[in-house]
C-alpha cells in the first residue's frame, strides 16, 4: 500500500501530516503518525491449470484483486483437484506443529479478518499470534499492533491500535460487544471486511447452467475418457467401517453444497485400500491429541465430476475439474476432510470453511488465530506423515501418493460392494 498511489497507479490519499487525525464515525483520535511505506507489486493471477494459485497466500495480490474477490461469491475453490501434480508434492511432509496453543484472547474476538480498501485493490489481514494482534500488509510484511486507547459509547467501544515503527500503521474502529468489526479507518483511508471473511459465513451457491436433473441424466449416459497403461485393480474400502473415530459429513449428499442441491444419492465415502489404511494410520496419530477425522468426500464417480463441470457457468470453469481429464477423486485416491474434537464431537475451527473459494483455503494462509492454524497444520502433519499430500489450493484436500496407479472409475456408490474391513 502506497500513501500516495494505489496499486494501479491511481490516487489513493495524500500522506498525512505528523498530527493527522484518524476518524471513526462519531469520534476523533489524534495521534502523531506517518503513512506506511510500501511498494506496489503486480498481481500473480493464473488459472487453476497453471502451477501458480489465483491468489498468493504469502502476499495477497493487489491488482485485479477486486474482480477475483467478487468471484469468491460465484464459484467454489474445492473442485480444483485436477490431474496435474501439485507443486507441493515435491516437498517434505509437513512438520509437527508443536504444542496446542491457547484460545485467542477474548479481546480479539471480532477483530481478526481480511479487509480491503474501497476498490479492493489493497488487502490487509488482521490475525492473532501468541495472544498478540498483528497486521499483515499486502506486501507480506507483518506489523505487531499495540492498543493505544479505547472509549465507550453506549454498547459500542471505539478502539485505536498502532504498530511500533517509525512509519506506523494506525487503526481506528468501532465494535459493538464482540460482534465483527466491519470497517477499519487508517491514515490512508478506510478498509472494509471482505465478504468471505465474515465469521460463521457460508460458501456461495452457484446457479446451475441448466436443471440438475437434466445434467445428471446426460452425465450418467456419458463415458469417462479412455486411458492407456497398466492400472491396479479397484479395491475401494468404505471409510466409516474402518474405525469408529472416522465420522462423515458428506456435503454432496445434501443441499449444503455449492450447487444448493444434493448430487450424491448416498452419504458414503470410499478410498482405495492402501489410501484407506494410510488414513487410519493418520487418525491414530491424531487421537492422542484429542482429535478424530471428519470426512467430507472421498472417491467420486466420474459422472459426478461431469455434473459439476456442466452445471458450472463458463466464468467458473477454471475452478472445477475437467471431466475430459478426470480428477484424483475419480481414482479413489483423494479425500476431503477436517478434524473434530473427540470430547465434544464438534468440528475443529479452521482458518476457513470447507468448499470456500478464497485465500483462506490455502494450506499456508497466514490469517486467523494461532489455534485455527494449529488445527490446520496438525491435520496436514498427520496426513502427510502417512503418504498424503495436501492440495496447494485447499487445506482440506489430500491426495494419496499412489493416485497415478489407479484408473478413473465411474461406478456409482449403489453398485460398490462394501469391502470386508
Amino acid at each position: 500500500m502506497s500513501a500516495t498511489t494505489s496499486s494501479n497507479g491511481g490516487p489513493l490519499k495524500t500522506k498525512p501530516s505528523a498530527a493527522e487525525s484518524v476518524r471513526t464515525t462519531n469520534s476523533t483520535v489524534v495521534i502523531p503518525i506517518t503513512a506506511p511505506k510500501t511498494t506496489a507489486t503486480p498481481a500473480n493471477c493464473h488459472s487453476e491449470r497453471s502451477q501458480e494459485p489465483a491468489f498468493s497466500s504469502r502476499v495477497i495480490p493487489r491488482e485485479r484483486s477486486s474482480f477475483l474477490l467478487h468471484a469468491l461469491t460465484v464459484v467454489l475453490f474445492t473442485l480444483l483437484a485436477v490431474s496435474v501434480p501439485s507443486a507441493r508434492s515435491q516437498t517434505s511432509p509437513a512438520p509437527f506443529p508443536g504444542r496446542e496453543p491457547a484460545n485467542m484472547p477474548q479481546d480479539f474476538i471480532g477483530k481478526t479478518g481480511d479487509f480491503g480498501n474501497q476498490t479492493e485493490t489493497d488487502v490487509i489481514i488482521l490475525f492473532e499470534r501468541s495472544k498478540h494482534l498483528y497486521l499483515r500488509d499486502s506486501e507480506g510484511i507483518e506489523h505487531l499492533l499495540n492498543a493505544l486507547g479505547f472509549s465507550k459509547e453506549g454498547d459500542q467501544t471505539s478502539f485505536t491500535y498502532a504498530s511500533n515503527e517509525p512509519d506506523a500503521w494506525v487503526l481506528a474502529f468501532k465494535q459493538r460487544k464482540a460482534e465483527p468489526v466491519w470497517q477499519i479507518v487508517t491514515q490512508v483511508g478506510p478498509y472494509h471486511r471482505l465478504s468471505y471473511s465474515v465469521p460463521g459465513g457460508n460458501v456461495s451457491i452457484v446457479r446451475p447452467t441448466r436443471p440438475i436433473a437434466e445434467i445428471r441424466s446426460e452425465a450418467l449416459a456419458a463415458s469417462p475418457p479412455e486411458e492407456k497403461g497398466a492400472f491396479r485393480n479397484n479395491d475401494l474400502v468404505e471409510l466409516a467401517k474402518l474405525d469408529p473415530a472416522i465420522h462423515l459429513d458428506i456435503r454432496y449428499a445434501t443441499a449444503n453444497d455449492f450447487l444448493g442441491k444434493a448430487v450424491y444419492t448416498q452419504a458414503r465415502a470410499f478410498l482405495q485400500r492402501p489410501a484407506a489404511e494410510a488414513l487410519v494410520r493418520a487418525l491414530h496419530r491424531l487421537q492422542p491429541y484429542g482429535y478424530g477425522l471428519l470426512i467430507h468426500d472421498g472417491y467420486r464417480p466420474w459422472y459426478v465430476t461431469k455434473i459439476f463441470w456442466d452445471a458450472t457457468p463458463s466464468d467458473g470453469k477454471i475452478f472445477v475439474a475437467d471431466p475430459a481429464q478426470g480428477s484424483r477423486h475419480n481414482r479413489g485416491c483423494a479425500v476431503d476432510l477436517t478434524l473434530y474434537d473427540l470430547k465434544t464431537n464438534e468440528p475443529a475451527e479452521m482458518t476457513g470453511l470447507f468448499d470456500e473459494m478464497s485465500p483462506r483455503s490455502f494450506p499456508d494462509y497466514p490469517g486467523g488465530t494461532s489455534l485455527q492454524r494449529w488445527h490446520r497444520d496438525l491435520l496436514g502433519w498427520a496426513m502427510e506423515s502417512e503418504g498424503f499430500t495436501v492440495f496447494e489450493f485447499e487445506w482440506w484436500h489430500f491426495d494419496y501418493k499412489d493416485w497415478r496407479e489407479y484408473a478413473i472409475s465411474n461406478v456409482p456408490f449403489e453398485k460398490l460392494e462394501a469391502a470386508k474391513n
